[in-house]
């Protein structure tokens, strides 16, 4: 399955983004998904998940509360709605895709996309 994350952006802290992620591939509603971010001289880092059958989502504890990710297999595609936003929340995000019973602890994530750059001015 091939991912393209977009709808990153600049917002001023305290708004919102909806990143979607569009994936091609028949096979697309077998597969968990996930967000991640990485910021600038940071590690990559996991934010959230959604199951294959989109019944069962995580959060990173930094985001819980102000995230969710959703998806709508008729589209292929997966979205991570971000509210409230801080400055802290600026990195490049991914979203991922696995088949792994891991998939919750943000491990094992066999496809990728490009990232979608978002930055929260304060």
């Amino acid at each position: 399955v091939q991912l393209q994350a977009f709808g990153g952006g600049l917002v001023q802290a305290g708004g919102s983004l909806r990143l979607s992620c569009a994936a091609s591939g028949r096979t697309f509603g077998r597969y968990h998904m996930g967000w991640f971010r990485q910021a600038a001289g940071k590690e990559r880092e996991f934010v959230a998940a959604i199951s294959w059958t989109g019944r069962n989502t995580y959060y990173a504890d930094s985001v819980k509360g102000r995230f969710t990710i959703s998806r709508d297999d008729a589209k292929n595609t997966v979205y991570l709605q971000m509210n409230s936003l801080q400055p802290e929340d600026t990195a490049v995000y991914y979203c991922a895709a696995t088949s792994s019973g891991t998939y919750s602890r943000g491990l094992r994530y066999d496809y990728w996309g490009r990232g979608t750059l978002v930055t929260v001015s304060s």
